[in-house]
C-alpha cells in the first residue's frame, strides 16, 4: 500500500460497484445549472434542497446512488433519505467517482 493510501486512506467502491451492475435509481443532488452541465446518463437531477420533498421518487426503488460534486452534499441527502426510512442508498461521492466507477465495471464486463 502506497504512503498516500496510509495516510488519506483509499475510497472503497466496492458497494457502488456492486450497486451500479444492477441497474439502480441514479441521482444527481446537485442544482439543476450544475446538473446540465453534464451528468452520468439516466440520472435524474433531484437537488439535495428538494430531497424532503420529492421522497414519494425514492419508494420502490430497489438500489438507489446519491451523487455531486465532492460528495458533500450526497452524504446529506443519504443521511436525509435514511431518516425518512429509505435504507437501500448509496452515497456515491463525487460525480467523477461515479463515472470512474461505471467505466471500470464497462471494461472488467
Amino acid at each position: 500500500m502506497n504512503l498516500l493510501s496510509i495516510l488519506f486512506g483509499k475510497k472503497d467502491n466496492s458497494a457502488l460497484e456492486n450497486v451500479l451492475k444492477n441497474n439502480p435509481f441514479l441521482v444527481d443532488v446537485r442544482t439543476p445549472s450544475e446538473f446540465a452541465s453534464g451528468s452520468v446518463e439516466g440520472a435524474q437531477n433531484i437537488p439535495l434542497s428538494e430531497i424532503k420533498n420529492q421522497i414519494s421518487k425514492f419508494k420502490n426503488k430497489n438500489q438507489i446512488i446519491v451523487f455531486c460534486r465532492s460528495g458533500n452534499r450526497s452524504s446529506i441527502a443519504k443521511g436525509t433519505l435514511e431518516k425518512n426510512d429509505i435504507s437501500n442508498v448509496v452515497n456515491g461521492g463525487s460525480l467523477e467517482n461515479v463515472v470512474k466507477t461505471m467505466q471500470k465495471i464497462k471494461n472488467i464486463s
